[in-house]
């Protein structure tokens, strides 16, 4: 009886024990199931991933397409030697000499157009153009700023410091933009011949002093008669030559 029943227990055990296999073995193929599934999402995002990257030059290429801010400012099918500095690219030859006439080799930019004297399409052109630099133009190639901080009428002449830039069809060597030194020559739109008009008529009262901004001094011209008239045939004269002027300190326009 207790080998009979040694033996059901080792056969019990054995059968646990196979049991406790299958299990394992099953579970490994469940695990491995879904790890299989939840893979593929993963490998369908690296090629989305993949695919994105791949479109990074196209979208490159569109934003190359796009439109500079300088095209605003060069004309369409004009002349390409009249075309503004920021429009083209030229070689610049420092080697020229001063005040003698040289010509540059010169290219327009993306997306610039123009034509030649044949109103044909280039992109390659020649410029012609003195040997100088910018702040060595003529005071008409260039527009510089106003000071209405600085007396005109003075003596010896006020300077102010103006911030000048070349003209858009002007070409030169150098910075366009450049400081320079220039004399007071704002006006605060007071007419000469109308101070001059008043002083010889109602001089007396001073209406020209009035006029200019001056009014201490019209205010004595008045409670003085025009310094009994000698002060106003002063006034006359002073004002006539431009010694006298606006208040301000601009100049009669």
């Amino acid at each position: 009886m207790a080998a009979q029943w040694w033996r059901r227990a080792v056969r019990g055990l054995c059968g646990a024990a196979l049991f406790l296999s299958q299990l394992s073995v099953l579970s490994g193929r469940v695990g491995s199931l879904m790890t299989t599934k939840l893979s593929q999402p993963q490998s369908t995002l690296a090629k989305s991933l993949t695919s994105t990257s791949t479109n990074a030059p196209y979208f490159k290429a569109l934003e190359s397409t796009e439109i500079p801010p300088y095209v605003t400012n060069c004309p369409s099918n004009g002349l390409c030697s009249r075309l503004p500095p920021d429009c083209m690219t030229c070689n610049t030859n420092y080697s020229c000499i001063y005040g003698k006439t040289a010509t540059f080799d010169c290219k327009v930019k993306p997306h610039v157009h123009c034509v030649d004297e044949n109103n044909h399409e280039q992109e390659n052109f020649t410029i012609n153009m003195t040997c100088q630099f910018c702040w060595q133009l003529a005071t008409s190639d260039y527009v510089c700023t106003n000071s209405t901080n600085c007396m005109t009428v003075s003596c010896p002449r006020q300077r102010y410091n103006a911030t000048c830039t070349v003209r858009d069809h002007i070409h030169c060597l150098g910075n366009r933009v450049f400081p320079k030194m220039l004399y007071c020559n704002w006006t605060g739109g007071y007419k000469w011949s109308t101070a001059l008009a008043l002083s010889i008529t109602l001089g007396g009262f001073g209406a020209d002093r009035f006029y200019l901004g001056q009014w201490r001094e019209g205010l004595g011209k008045l409670f003085s008669f025009g310094g009994l008239g000698i002060w106003t045939l002063i006034d006359v004269l002073l004002i006539g030559v431009g010694y006298v002027g606006p208040a301000d300190g601009s100049l009669y326009i």
